[in-house]
């Protein structure tokens, strides 16, 4: 795995590589969401460190972006629009290897067709986890054999509906005694927000500053 890889074909290889944090220089600041879910977490738990891959394709039409919809008995954010990740085992090297294999587990895309090139910020979800997301490249060759225990259906987004703030909604919910924003996109087959729709925020912030 290596940075070129795949990323070659990106329309916006070069613009990644250039927004995006260095493989070799994970953050280690707060998350940057940490202050919106505060008060939300439990004060004595710490946070899990997870990892999620943020993967993009490169197709005739433009570079997609590589999303699932998680089976709905799961635990954790069943039946909602993610990306393939998971929390940070201890025979991980790193976080980016547990993104890699997290991607490999869901989905069936082994890491040879996976090319890392870089790292969005870290953001805390309401379920107490640490994520770093990890942008990388994947061969438009591959074949998805989603785990049916974890996956309900693998699809791709256009990056560009994606990077249009005029596709973002940004609304203000009340919740447990203060107003809190919520990212939705207004895609018409799948419902991406939450979470997920952080990350490809953060994605859109990072690439709109180079």
């Amino acid at each position: 795995m290596n940075a070129d890889g795949h990323a070659a074909g990106l329309r916006e290889a070069m613009r990644l590589r250039a927004a995006l944090r260095p493989l070799d220089a994970a953050p280690a600041t707060t998350c940057w969401n940490h202050d919106e879910l505060e008060d939300l977490l439990e004060p004595a738990v710490d946070l899990a460190d997870a990892a999620v891959l943020v993967g993009l394709v490169a197709r005739d039409a433009g570079d997609v972006v590589l999303l699932t919809r998680r089976t709905a008995g799961l635990r954790n954010h069943g039946g909602q629009v993610s990306f393939p990740g998971g929390r940070v085992e201890p025979g991980d090297a790193d976080a980016i290897a547990a993104a890699v294999r997290e991607n490999e587990e869901e989905i069936g895309v082994p890491a040879s067709q996976v090319s890392p090139i870089g790292l969005l910020d870290p953001l805390v979800t309401i379920s107490g986890f640490r994520v770093l997301p990890v942008v990388a490249s994947i061969d438009p060759h591959y074949v998805a054999r989603p785990d049916p225990d974890e996956v309900a259906e693998v699809f791709e987004v256009p990056l560009a509906f994606l990077l249009d703030p005029a596709n973002l909604d940004h609304r203000l919910i009340d919740f447990r005694g203060r107003p809190r924003r919520v990212l939705e996109f207004n895609y018409p087959a799948q419902r991406i927000w939450g979470a997920t729709a952080s990350i490809l925020w953060n994605l859109r912030e990072r690439l709109e500053k180079v």
